[in-house]
């Protein structure tokens, strides 16, 4: 898949309310999964609340695990390094014009200046009782939240330089 068609990435609450969607574009394909790129000023909305996108980024949907992972470059105006949600793995509509993933709460983040924490493990407390997440969603969740963290920490790919040449593809695709 290297074409650069357009993908509607579908995040959901559980277990199927509505929750961040935006449109990217299809980067490439490689052995970590299938990357998506996302330019400055692309609306990105949930219900009640919108932002537009601040600096380009790509997003990594792994093949099999349960994260995403938003990825920024050196951009002067980027949030953080690395947002990793943790999810169900993604599925893909047929015709591979849109993904989803149900969102569970727990995120790994590496700052700009380094720090790697881990954000909503209230929330994740939460709402196993409150939404009755399944025992499997839980240790899906948890298991991939600590391996990430792991990896982030470790500066392990992606969560290192390896993923320059998407970024590097991204910017090509902003050139006039």
């Amino acid at each position: 898949m290297t074409d650069l068609r357009a993908v509607r990435v579908r995040t959901r609450k559980w277990p199927d309310e509505p929750h961040w969607e935006f449109d990217a574009v299809r980067l490439g394909v490689d052995a970590l999964g299938h990357w998506l790129g996302v330019t400055r000023g692309t609306w990105l909305a949930k219900p009640g609340k919108g932002f537009t996108a601040w600096a380009d980024h790509v997003v990594l949907l792994p093949h099999d695990d349960w994260w995403v992972a938003t990825i920024y470059g050196n951009d002067a105006d980027r949030p953080v390094d690395f947002y990793v949600d943790m999810t169900t793995p993604c599925t893909w509509s047929e015709d591979e014009s849109e993904v989803r993933c149900v969102d569970l709460d727990l995120d790994v983040i590496r700052e700009t200046d380094g720090r790697v924490w881990i954000d909503d493990e209230d929330e994740f407390a939460e709402h196993q009782v409150a939404l009755g997440y399944p025992a499997e969603v839980i240790a899906g969740a948890r298991a991939s939240c600590d391996e990430v963290f792991a990896a982030m920490s470790a500066e392990r790919a992606p969560f290192d330089g390896s993923v320059a040449r998407w970024l590097a593809k991204l910017a090509e695709i902003r050139q006039p």
